[in-house]
């Protein structure tokens, strides 16, 4: 009687340790906020997109008219967008505020089954904050072209003359310099790598050795126009102009030009200009605002500006892939709950002698236009249209030289 009594305390306690361990409060020694999103996505796709059908290629390449998959429809739901993000507030150190942010979300593998899916980082960085100064380190947004698409679809524009992806390990410096009390400037310099895991370091691939790259921006900043919403309608932006580039090299792998040095390069300009200014700075009500960038790149298909790094090599130099991009977006909020956005990007080669292969890319593109509607602070629904077109170069023998394909998307968010 009594052994069983014992085994029968010993059980329950045992029973109980996942409950008190979960009952105790988790606590941090520095002040930790938690966020994120829950967004559930429908896609229907004109043309097959593949695996991550959710969202539109990240290559750039649109299944051919006549093509297999250009006959095939995709009408799809996910749910790995869903984000979360934890924010940490630590001591100051030489005067600055100190914090820390890691954010993921679930597109770690794309292959996986919607109920197995890869929980992966998209930002982790520390960050030194002064009253002029940040210092950031860690994985963060790639420097180069700070304009995003504002599209229900994930891709955001990354292919179609927005590259802000991917998210890379880099250490920046911003300074802004305040000229007076309405105009500013913000000067950004960095490294980073060229890559976010390092892929084009293997000898088999065309391109090895690759550098870490310098990248910076110089933004000008006025009140003279007053804000207006910006990405998602989210943040309150002023007039802003400005410039950006990034440098690098790397080696290349195909003959003749074995173990030659290539230049990776780009360079562009940024406005975002209120056009109907914010009543108080906080509400969207009757605002509009026009944003966009141009820029021209080499050898960066690393995030999305150029369509390869393909090399001609029918030549005894190396003659990296060279391309330029544009996208310009214009969102506007007739109330505070209802946000209007139509946009336009393109991604083009400019050299088409220096691309061997058949079908490369001649050029990307896509038109957008999305309404947005909060229900309350925490939900929105979203619809999107979208249409893409890819032009191919030296299409293959009985092939077409046009992909396109019509989407559109439902969206519903929980913020919190």
């Amino acid at each position: 009687m009594k052994k069983r009594l014992s085994s029968s305390i010993c059980a329950a306690l045992l029973c109980s340790v996942p409950v008190m361990a979960f009952a105790a409060p988790v606590t941090s020694k520095f002040d930790l906020a938690i966020g994120g999103f829950v967004k559930l996505d429908y896609a229907y796709n004109s043309v097959n997109f593949g695996n991550s059908g959710g969202l539109t290629p990240g290559s750039g390449a649109i299944a051919k008219s006549g093509s297999a998959a250009g006959k095939q429809e995709q009408s799809i739901f996910t749910a790995r967008q869903s984000r979360l993000w934890f924010k940490a507030s630590g001591p100051e150190l030489m005067g600055a505020k100190t914090s820390a942010l890691i954010e993921g979300d679930f597109y770690g593998d794309t292959s996986a089954a919607p109920e197995s899916p890869q929980f992966r980082m998209r930002l982790a960085y520390g960050s030194l904050d002064w009253a002029n100064t940040q210092v950031i380190f860690g994985q963060n947004w790639d420097i180069f072209g700070p304009f995003t698409a504002s599209t229900v679809d994930f891709r955001s524009g990354a292919v179609t003359g927005a590259p802000n992806n991917p998210r890379v390990p880099q250490i920046r410096v911003t300074q802004k310099i305040n000229l007076n009390a309405d105009n500013a400037l913000s000067l950004v310099v960095g490294v980073q790598d060229p890559n976010q895991n390092g892929n084009n370091n293997t000898a088999a691939s065309t391109t090895y050795g690759a550098t870490v790259n310098g990248a910076g921006q110089v933004m000008f900043t006025s009140k003279a126009l007053g804000t207006a919403p910006g990405y998602f309608g989210l943040p309150m932006k002023p007039l802003t102009l400005g410039v950006f580039g990034l440098y690098g090299n790397a080696k290349v792998a195909a003959a003749p030009a074995t173990n030659r040095t290539v230049d990776s390069y780009g360079y562009g300009a940024y406005a975002f200009v209120p056009i109907l200014r914010s009543s108080d700075g906080k509400s969207r009500a009757m605002t509009m605002s026009l944003e966009g960038q141009i820029y021209q790149a080499a050898n960066m298909a690393f995030n999305s500006a150029t369509a390869g790094t393909t090399y001609n090599s029918a030549s005894a130099e190396p003659n990296p892939a060279k391309g330029y991009g544009l996208g310009a977006q214009l969102i506007f909020y007739p109330t505070q709950e209802l946000g209007i956005t139509a946009g336009y990007g393109r991604r083009g080669a400019i050299n088409y002698a220096n691309y061997a292969a058949t079908d490369f890319q001649k050029y990307h593109e896509q038109f957008y236009t999305n309404l947005s509607y909060d229900l309350n602070a925490a939900v929105r629904v979203m619809t999107e249209y979208q249409h893409l077109e890819t032009a191919y170069g030296r299409p293959a023998a009985g092939t077409h030289n046009i992909g396109t394909a019509n989407v559109f998307r439902l969206a519903a968010f929980y913020f919190f």
